[in-house]
C-alpha cells in the first residue's frame, strides 16, 4: 500500500535563530508609534484645555458640556456661575467648559 502514498519529506532544518535585536527594535517601534499617535496628542489637548480653564474670567462667554452658552458672572474656586439669560444663573464646574466664545457672540444669536 505504500506505493499509493508518497513518503512524507521532513522540512529542511531550520536556519539559525535570529538574535534579540530585531525583537527589541520591534518593541521600540511600537512604543514610538504609541507615543506619537496616542499619548502626545492627548497630552497636548489636555494642556490646551487646562490653559483654557485657567484663562476663564468674569465676563467670558463660554460653551459648556451640556451645550449651553452663557456669560461667566463669578468664579468660585473650581466652579463658575454662568448667566444663561437675564435672571437665570447656574453654577457649573470650570472643567466642563468646552470653549470660550469671542466677545459679543451671545448678543448676535
Amino acid at each position: 500500500m505504500s506505493f499509493l502514498i508518497s513518503a512524507a519529506h521532513a522540512a529542511p532544518a531550520a536556519g539559525p535563530t535570529t538574535g534579540i535585536l530585531p525583537n527589541i527594535l520591534m518593541i521600540v517601534v511600537f512604543v514610538a508609534i504609541f507615543y506619537f499617535l496616542i499619548w502626545r496628542p492627548q497630552a497636548k489637548r489636555a494642556k490646551e484645555h487646562r490653559t483654557l480653564i485657567e484663562s476663564l474670567g468674569v465676563g467670558s462667554e463660554v460653551v459648556f458640556a451640556g451645550g449651553l452658552m452663557g456669560k461667566v458672572t463669578k468664579i468660585e474656586g473650581d466652579y463658575a456661575v454662568v448667566e444663561l439669560s437675564r435672571g437665570v444663573e447656574v453654577k457649573i464646574q470650570r472643567a466642563s467648559v468646552i470653549s470660550v466664545l469671542p466677545e459679543g457672540t451671545l448678543n448676535n444669536l
